[in-house]
């Protein structure tokens, strides 16, 4: 059995956040949110990080993250560009958004050959969900069905007090499978609960905080980039012609088609962590605290990468 890979979703600029937040610090020490994502990849057991970036923000990339953990885990970079496309497409006049994560982990495509681990760069995952999704990926392979796995998190442990968030709300079965998974890109916390919007805020509708959601962490057996790959084509001729200044490939999307059809299994295996993340500026002192309080309870160490041999 192949060695699984972490593969990071990084090539987004956070628009709402303004600016770089990938790299931006969230402890005192200098370390980024992906700093201890990868520690606590590594210490499950991850020996390999792909890094999905734009070409233009490499150094910083570097300078600031690859660098300083390359020798406790090898570090590769791939670009995700918009005219990253099969022959005959092109991109659509006008169009700057990015083809969604479905295809920033087609990216990927020529240097993948096993089982994936995918994440956002800029979420905090939790210690456990790591060492959950490595464990899965290096004991179960493909049979009659694709074999997937997905980590999820209660909605209301998912939620920003400065805005709102998306989110794929997951449909579980009783025993524990992916059923189907729903985008909601307008997610927001409200007394007691939570609501979602469809409209721009004409209209909301109240959503349990209890309901599971992805948060992008997935673990994926080889057989998945070939099935991404060709999707993309179809997204690309029914999709994409419907919005082409602003529609995605979501990696979700395709989750569920090869669910409807029969094809794969996705366990959902899920984090009681809370989720920390900076999609406003506003929330960085909350994910800067709950850090704070974390190295005091010993969950890690006061410099991680310095420290890591000496555990």
């Amino acid at each position: 059995m192949k060695e699984p890979v972490l593969v990071i979703m990084a090539a987004g600029m956070g628009s709402r956040y303004g600016g770089l937040k990938q790299v931006d610090p969230v402890d005192e020490d200098g370390h980024i949110i992906i700093d201890y994502s990868i520690y606590d990849a590594v210490r499950a057991g991850f020996k390999k990080v792909i890094f999905i970036i734009k070409k233009e923000n490499e150094q910083i990339f570097r300078e600031r993250i690859g660098d300083r953990m390359a020798g406790h885990v090898e570090v590769q970079y791939v670009y995700q560009n918009l005219d990253d496309l099969p022959e005959g497409y092109s991109v659509p006049e006008g169009r700057v958004k990015p083809w969604g994560t479905g295809h920033a982990v087609l990216s990927c495509r020529d240097v993948i050959d096993g089982p994936m681990a995918v994440i956002n760069a800029d979420d905090y995952y939790g210690v456990q969900a790591f060492q959950t999704v490595y464990d899965y990926l290096t004991t179960h392979e493909d049979d009659d069905q694709y074999r997937y796995m997905m980590v999820g998190y209660r909605l209301g442990n998912t939620l920003t007090e400065n805005g709102y968030v998306s989110r794929g709300v997951c449909k579980v079965n009783a025993k524990g499978f992916l059923e189907s998974i729903t985008e909601h890109t307008h997610i927001e916390k409200r007394e007691g609960g939570a609501a979602f919007t469809e409209d721009d805020g004409k209209t909301y509708t109240d959503i349990s905080p209890e309901e599971t959601v992805s948060m992008n962490l997935w673990g994926f057996t080889e057989s998945f980039m070939p099935e991404l790959k060709a999707r993309f084509v179809d997204f690309l001729n029914e999709k994409m012609p419907e919005n082409p200044l602003k529609s995605e490939y979501f990696l979700p999307s395709v989750v569920s088609e090869l669910l409807a059809e029969g094809k794969a299994t996705a366990a959902v295996l899920k984090s009681p962590d809370k989720w920390y993340g900076v999609t406003y500026k506003e929330d960085k002192p909350v994910v800067m605290a709950a850090i704070r309080k974390m190295k005091d309870d010993g969950i890690y160490p006061q410099m991680l990468w310095e420290s890591m041999g000496e555990e």
